[in-house]
């Protein structure tokens, strides 16, 4: 077996290994005082990251039909800290480096240079006892066992924990019912809908009650109500005694700023701002989103016509464009007229203040 398909195989089944959240044999110890006997008020400190990855071997390139051959910079120069029972907020566009930065702190990936400590434990030297500190829950899950049902696949990841069974199971019986599980207990991993897949990786993580959480985009594959009971959830585990520390990423800037103390914003690798979610919206008082409905004239031309503009197809042949202004800016009756001029029809106009995403597409702008 050549070395490409050993590292392969190895970083699947160190996503396993690190999913199930190993815990020492002395249950007696629980993660949560573990963690208190490090009397520490910060739980999670990233100093000076960068995560570089090097340009894989040519036949490893011709299996998954990469194209560069110029090593990718995942990460650079990210500093922060999370403090004990915050909700800590990363957005950020698809590749910006919230994915690598989380597996870094689960220990999954390590940093090129740099250091991070959970709990007070180095990632790199302290490995195993920073494991023993966090779950973790991926949107994109692949280390459960599509032939084992729900129930079954707990109890497996339970056992790797050390917990016994007659424990897990009722430790099981309450994370399902919390998450709304209980009817898909039995039923195989493999015949689950997305929703329900990502509920039980959220319960999962915390099945051995962590006093740090690491949550990629938990809400992405369920419906409004259930994000809304997850969301629920992720504030109460904040609230408890001793409350639970969450690094939390996510696409639903609203949800971010609904959860989230403090929010990091992302992108190309880089961290662009941290601050509350008030204070990051002021960053972009001097601009207003704006959201134009027309019809009479095809996407491409409408893109063509308002440059920067998001355009979204509505129903019955409508457009909907979104696109920032300085609130003093006379171009919208300019552009309003570009569209008449061009066929399109006026149907609806609204504006809307600043979001954390026009602070996001203000740093991808300036990048």
């Amino acid at each position: 077996m050549d070395s490409a398909n050993i590292s392969i195989r190895d970083n699947v089944l160190a996503e396993v290994i690190m999913s199930s959240t190993v815990l020492p044999t002395d249950l007696t110890q629980s993660a949560s005082s573990v963690a208190s006997e490090q009397n520490t008020t910060t739980a999670i400190s990233i100093s000076n990251l960068s995560k570089t990855y090097p340009v894989p071997f040519r036949r490893l390139r011709a299996f998954f039909r990469l194209q560069s051959k110029q090593p990718v910079e995942a990460l650079r120069d990210v500093s922060f800290e999370v403090e004990t029972g915050e909700i800590f907020g990363l957005i950020g566009r698809n590749g910006a480096g919230k994915t690598t930065l989380t597996k870094i702190v689960a220990t999954l990936v390590q940093p090129t240079t740099g250091k991070v400590s959970v709990q007070g434990y180095d990632s790199v030297d302290d490995d195993e006892a920073v494991r023993r500190q966090i779950g973790l829950a991926t949107a994109e899950e692949r280390s459960f066992y599509w032939r084992l049902n729900a129930e079954q696949n707990l109890i497996f990841f339970a056992r790797l924990n050390g917990l016994s069974d007659r424990n897990a199971k009722q430790r099981i019986r309450d994370l399902f019912a919390q998450l709304e599980l209980e009817e898909v207990a039995r039923r195989r991993f493999g015949e689950l809908s997305t929703g329900n897949k990502q509920r039980l990786a959220v319960a999962r993580a915390l099945l051995a009650q962590p006093p740090v959480l690491l949550l990629d985009e938990p809400t992405r594959s369920l419906d409004p109500l259930a994000a809304v009971r997850m969301r629920d959830l992720i504030k109460k585990l904040s609230r408890q005694t001793p409350p639970v520390t969450i690094l939390f990423t996510s696409h639903n800037l609203t949800e971010v700023e609904t959860l989230c103390r403090r929010v990091a914003v992302i992108s190309q690798g880089r961290i662009r701002a941290i601050d509350t979610p008030s204070n990051l919206r002021r960053l972009t008082s001097g601009v207003e989103r704006v959201h134009l409905v027309i019809s009479g004239i095809t996407a491409d031309r409408a893109t063509r016509i308002v440059e920067g503009a998001v355009v979204e197809p509505k129903e019955s042949g409508l457009l909907r464009l979104s696109f920032t202004r300085e609130p003093s800016d006379q171009q919208l009756d300019e552009t309003i007229r570009a569209l008449h001029r061009n066929g399109a029809k006026l149907v609806d106009i609204d504006t809307e203040p600043p979001t954390l995403l026009d602070l996001l597409e203000r740093y991808e702008k300036a990048s």
